[in-house]
């Protein structure tokens, strides 16, 4: 099946991923767009592993104060300044921020293990990595504060 453009298009929108994977993905699926994704996903995860050892120099201090009683700073990493002001870098620097809110975990290795509270079928790792396989570079969370009143 050749995959049309706005179908290539949708799962582009869907997974961030280029346009050529999408295209292969959709032809390789048959059309069918979850087995597309999971394609995706699966290569999106091999070029992560590539990433890994990559250095994440540049960063970006993310803010979020809840209802005036939770306050959380903190430290996220990218290979590249063009990244970091990214919107998909933006984005989940803030999803880090709330979730480090609403969950309180202890450090950063305990953030990436916990469900991701906007869908707990994955963990917050998983949340890095997708965002890893969109950007095309390694991303690392630094540090992080919490205060609570």
């Amino acid at each position: 099946m050749t995959a049309d453009s706005t179908s290539v298009k949708k799962l582009r929108d869907m997974t961030g991923a280029g346009v050529m994977e999408c295209k292969q993905a959709l032809s390789e699926s048959g059309g069918d767009f979850d087995k597309a994704i999971k394609i995706i996903h699966e290569r999106g995860l091999a070029k992560v592993e590539k990433r890994a050892g990559k250095e994440a120099g540049a960063g970006l201090i993310e803010s979020y104060v809840h209802n005036e009683r939770i306050g959380v700073v903190l430290d996220v990493r990218a290979e590249t300044d063009f990244v970091v002001r990214s919107e998909p870098f933006r984005k989940l620097a803030h999803e880090l921020a709330m979730q480090v809110a609403a969950a309180n975990p202890a450090n950063v290795e305990e953030l990436l293990k916990q469900p991701y509270i906007k869908d707990e079928s994955k963990t917050v790792d998983d949340l890095v990595k997708e965002t890893i396989a969109q950007v095309n570079e390694n991303i690392k969370v630094r540090t992080f504060s919490r205060l609570e009143l």
